[in-house]
Formats: structure tokens, sequence, C-alpha cells
């Protein structure tokens, strides 16, 4: 057994000191910090923040890796990346690309995803497949040329591998029959994005199983006293949102609000880009060309694209630019993503029983150490 001690220990409802965490591959437990058992291994947090694990939903590559790359390679580049962020577990997100390219990517993931769980890398969680059944109109920086319509046998096949699944509902114009067939034969969370949809078509798509919002704000219609839009749909309807939180792709005067509306439904990604943890510079994203200047990455023609950013600094922007409290800012970056993958029992906060994935950073939250099913990772 192994005990953390000297830390702040971020718990799913508050933040305690004095104590100290107990685990082997699992939490085992929270006790007073003289109160430890005899012959257990010490850890010393020095100070700083004792944190569940982070869980990255919506990746794209790190490191000048892509997802896209369908090549094992880039995938263990990325998984080993992300320790320095915190991140124990992510969703590795494929883009509207050739279709090829997306079941090339699907598949190595789907042959590494065992292999994940104990190697010194994040462990892929399962894949967050980011169109291409989306809208033209609201592609973003994904390639127009590959859209398709919403395929149900296509996310069956894939459904061991597939967590999530972007649409827009809109375009699954025989009543929805994409979306009701992939909710019905599997655990598939169909997450509707990059879509032109109305309010009315939004709110029809979550009545036919949408459960999920990608990237609140981008890549949507937006919120309008006269045509409140998908945004609007998001707050309104229960389904969890998530929240590119950069600074840049929304602003920060958003993030009380949408914590006081969605709470333990908003979820922090990074929508992270191959040019993640690299200089600025040029890079490539599914054989696009984007900039990367600042904390923002575009396409030639001056369209936004992802983020450069690591997860446990979008953690520590919403903290120090907004007035939630830290262990909400961590719940969103951790069991708030678990819970929506449906692996709220094993992961996502230190409760007794669950996966020992747990993070030790300073008090401005980088990272220190990652630990990884009770087994130290990263160390800075």
């Amino acid at each position: 057994m192994k005990a953390i001690v000297n830390g702040k220990i971020i718990l799913k409802d508050r933040i305690t000191e004095n104590c100290a965490l107990l685990y082997s591959d699992v939490i085992e437990g929270i006790v007073p910090g003289d109160n430890i058992p005899e012959g257990a291994e010490i850890i010393d947090a020095k100070g700083g923040y004792v944190s569940p694990g982070l869980i990255d939903m919506h990746i794209h590559g790190y490191l000048g890796k892509d997802v896209c790359d369908g090549e094992e390679e880039s995938i263990r580049t990325i998984s080993k990346g992300l320790l320095s962020n915190g991140v124990t577990g992510y969703l590795p997100t494929t883009m509207t690309v050739d279709m090829k390219v997306i079941r090339k990517a699907l598949e190595v993931c789907r042959n590494l995803k065992e292999e994940s769980k104990t190697w010194v890398g994040s462990t892929i969680l399962g894949c967050h497949a980011e169109g291409p059944f989306i809208s033209e109109s609201k592609k973003g920086a994904q390639d127009a040329k590959y859209i398709l319509k919403p395929d149900a046998e296509f996310v069956k096949e894939y459904a061991d591998i597939i967590k999530t699944i972007t649409l827009a509902p809109e375009t699954d114009e025989n009543d929805f029959s994409a979306i009701r067939e992939i909710c019905r034969d599997t655990d598939v969370v169909v997450s509707m994005g990059h879509t032109s949809a109305d309010y009315e078509t939004a709110m029809a798509g979550v009545n036919a199983g949408v459960k999920h919002v990608t990237h609140l704000f981008n890549a949507m219609t937006p919120l309008s006293h006269r045509a409140p839009g998908v945004v609007t749909a998001a707050l309104n309807a229960d389904v969890s949102c998530e929240l590119i939180v950069d600074t840049f792709h929304v602003d920060p005067c958003f993030y009380d609000m949408l914590w006081k509306l969605k709470g333990r439904k908003l979820c922090f990604i990074t929508d992270c880009l191959p040019a993640g943890g690299l200089p600025e510079g040029e890079y490539t994203l599914g054989g696009q060309k984007i900039i990367y200047k600042g904390i923002v990455c575009r396409l030639e023609d001056g369209t936004v694209a992802g983020s450069i950013l690591h997860l446990n600094k979008g953690v520590w922007n919403v903290y120090t630019n907004s007035t939630i409290p830290l262990h909400e800012c961590v719940n969103c970056a951790s069991l708030n993503a678990a819970t929506v993958l449906g692996l709220e029992k094993t992961k996502g906060s230190l409760e007794i029983g669950k996966d020992a994935d747990i993070i030790i950073t300073d008090c401005e939250f980088n990272v220190e150490k990652t630990i990884i099913g009770g087994e130290i990772r990263y160390e800075s």
C-alpha cells in the first residue's frame, strides 16, 4: 500500500487537508495524516493538490501526431505525452476525413485499447468519432468533401471502440432513424455538433436519443432571442455538454453561467490538435494545413480550428476566471466525463474501490506526478 501525504486532496464534493490518500491499484481510503498504516510507502505531495486523473473526451492529436494518422506509433506518442497534462484516460478523436482513414484509425485504437491499460501512457477509454455525419454549413475546420449522411450500421460495426459519435441531427432526415437505431442497439453516446439545426430540430433530436453536445457554442446555431438555436436547446435539455476551456473558443464570462445551468453535466475538453505540446508554427490536421499562433489554431483561410490546450491548464483557466470551486472544476475534467462514458463506478473521483488514477500537482495545478492503476507513469 502507498500513502500520499502533505497534499490538498480533491474529492468530488470538497477539498480536504491534513489527511493521507491510501491506494494500491485502487483507492483504499483517506485517513488522518497521523494514522497511516505501518509499512505504507510514503509519497510527499509537498503541499500541492492530489486530484483524480483527468479524462479528455475530445482530443485529435498531440506532439505532432494525429489520431487520423491511423498509426500505432502516433497513438503511443499522444498517450505518453498526455501524462504530463494529468490525463489518465482519453478518447482519441477522429474527424471528417475519408471513411477508409476513419476506419483505420478506429481499428488501430481498438487493437491498442487493452495494451493501453498497462503502458507508459494515458489509457484509451474508447474513441470519439467527430463526424463524418455533420452539416456542411457548420463544418468548421472539417473537410466538406468527406461529409456523409448518418450511417447507423457503421457506428454499430465499431460500437466496441466508439464511445461518442458527433453528428448533425438535421441530416438524419428520416425521423432521426439513424440516431434511434444507434441508441437502441448500442451504448454509443450520440452527441450533436457541427450542426445547423434550429431549436425545434435539436430538441427533437434529444427526444430521439441525443444525450451530449460537442464543444458547446462552437460550430452550431447560436442562442438568439428569436432563433434560439442548438445552444439554447443544449442549455434547456437534460444533456451533457463539452466546453473548450482555452479562454478563446468560449469567453470566460460564460463559465459561471454554464456551471450554474449544467452543473455535473458540464465536461471540460481540449479539442487539442497535433500541434499541442509543440512550438508555434505550421502543422496539419486531417491533411489540411493549420497555423498555430498564440493560443489559436486556424486554417489558411482564417477558420478557427481546435486548440493546443492542456487539460490541467484548462481546469486552472476556469478556476481563475470564475467563482466555481476547484473541486467542481476538477469534476468537469474527470467525474463528469466518466459519468457520460458510463465509467463513473471505476473512474473520475478519489473514492474507495475506484481505480487509483491519481495526479499530484503543484499549487497552480501543474502536474508533478501521474499515477494510473496505482503505478507512477510520469514524474516531472
